[in-house]
């Protein structure tokens, strides 16, 4: 009974502790008689659009030139764990009997399988923002020294994670993150307290890397490959985070006159951070949030995503699950970060990430080390979004979101 009862109080605590660091509580006011009004009707203007319209293939530019072979193998890695989902099924088990490298037969499998539905924001607008990500190589010790003095940190033992909508419904996809003091929850410590000379997580160490500003953007990007001074190397992946909204450093530079949009890129921030060692640590600090990391065994080569599978270089792609059934064939029209040629091909919905909010949004994976990174800093282009959905599931179109994934 007492643990029960303990449960419910810290449940409730952390919802207070929620609400009280987003709103204030509206102040009492006196009751009255609601007043009758006669709803006014919806107009086309009014009601938002489906996010996802069934089109014909022809509308695809530049479908009929892609390498869809390499696209039926990366569908394939998802299949993996779709074909326990009913919609998916067949369809992985006839993806199954394509010959690899059979571009025809992978072609015509995509267009007799899947049905494409544009991607539509609720404004109507069929245009969104992608960007791009990759896995950065970092050097590091498994000890520390005055060379590798900056640690990435395991899941801090003391790290609460809090699940609402198992006890409150209506708090849908809502998690809290926090520690106990006292006898108090409070918000987890924010970058600014982790990174100091007291270091609070002393002993949570994973491996310790040599350079504070590549260990930020390995934050950023969610995995990284660690060169280890013993002459090995190890994948390391986004575990969990502590809690605190991410802030961009790069708006915060743009606001602040030190750059201006256009220059704006991960390369002229690195660059802009190693001739201001000081002022780059400061604005490092802004950003409160925090990212905590795992070891991937040594069969991983790549990281996974939010699907649990391994993502393939530049078939790969970061969704909102809340539109994009996480495991789908996603067409993708944009351009080249470094030059206006068309950036035309089928990826794969595998993975989601913190700043992916919105129905035509999406982060390119661009793959492992310094050609990737080229291509990811420089990544920041309008695009648009064709999802392929599987004859079974667009015949019903209620059950896409029961093939949503979770987001981090």
């Amino acid at each position: 009974m007492f643990l029960h009862f303990f449960s419910r109080a810290l449940f409730l605590a952390l919802l207070i502790l929620l609400v009280a660091c987003t709103a204030p509580w509206p102040p009492p006011s006196t009751p009255s008689l609601p007043e009758i009004t006669r709803p006014e009707p919806d107009t086309p203007e009014t009601v938002a659009p489906p996010a996802l319209q069934p089109v014909g293939w022809d509308v695809l530019d530049g479908w009929a030139s892609d390498a869809h072979d390499d696209a039926l193998q990366t569908f394939l890695v998802s299949c993996r764990p779709l074909r326990f989902r009913a919609v998916w099924q067949d369809v992985c088990a006839r993806a199954r009997e394509i010959a690899e490298g059979d571009r025809a037969a992978a072609r015509l499998f995509f267009e007799q399988e899947f049905i494409p539905h544009r991607v539509v924001n609720p404004d109507r607008s069929t245009s969104g923002l992608i960007t791009g990500y990759y896995v950065p190589d970092l050097e590091g010790s498994r000890h520390r020294s005055p060379t590798y003095a900056y640690p990435l940190y395991r899941t801090p033992e003391d790290l609460l994670v809090i699940d609402l909508d198992e006890v409150y419904p209506e708090l849908d996809r809502m998690r809290l993150r926090g520690r106990i003091e006292g006898r108090r929850v409070v918000p987890y410590w924010q970058r600014s307290e982790i990174d100091t000379p007291t270091a609070p997580l002393a002993g949570q160490e994973l491996v310790w890397v040599n350079d504070p500003v590549e260990r930020f953007f390995l934050h950023i990007q969610g995995s990284g490959r660690i060169n280890l001074d013993d002459g090995t190397r190890i994948l390391v992946n986004y575990d969990d985070q502590n809690g605190h909204p991410y802030r961009s450093i790069g708006k915060l530079l743009i606001e602040r006159n030190i750059m201006t949009r256009d220059q704006m890129s991960m390369q002229n921030i690195r660059s802009w951070a190693s001739k201001n060692p000081l002022a780059a640590q400061t604005l490092l600090a802004e950003n409160p949030s925090y990212v905590f990391f795992r070891e991937l065994d040594a069969d991983f080569t790549s990281p996974p995503g939010a699907l649990g599978v391994p993502l393939t270089a530049r078939r790969s792609l970061a969704v909102d699950a809340h539109t994009i059934p996480l495991g789908a064939p996603v067409y993708l029209t944009a351009t080249w970060p470094d030059r206006d040629a068309p950036l035309q091909r089928l990826m794969v919905a595998q993975d989601t990430g913190g700043a992916i909010k919105g129905a035509v949004r999406a982060d390119f994976f661009w793959g492992i080390g310094d050609e990737a990174g080229f291509y990811a800093g420089r990544m920041k282009q309008p695009g648009r979004l064709w999802v392929l959905l599987p004859n079974a599931l667009a015949a019903t179109p209620a059950m896409a979101d029961e093939e949503e994934g979770e987001e981090k």
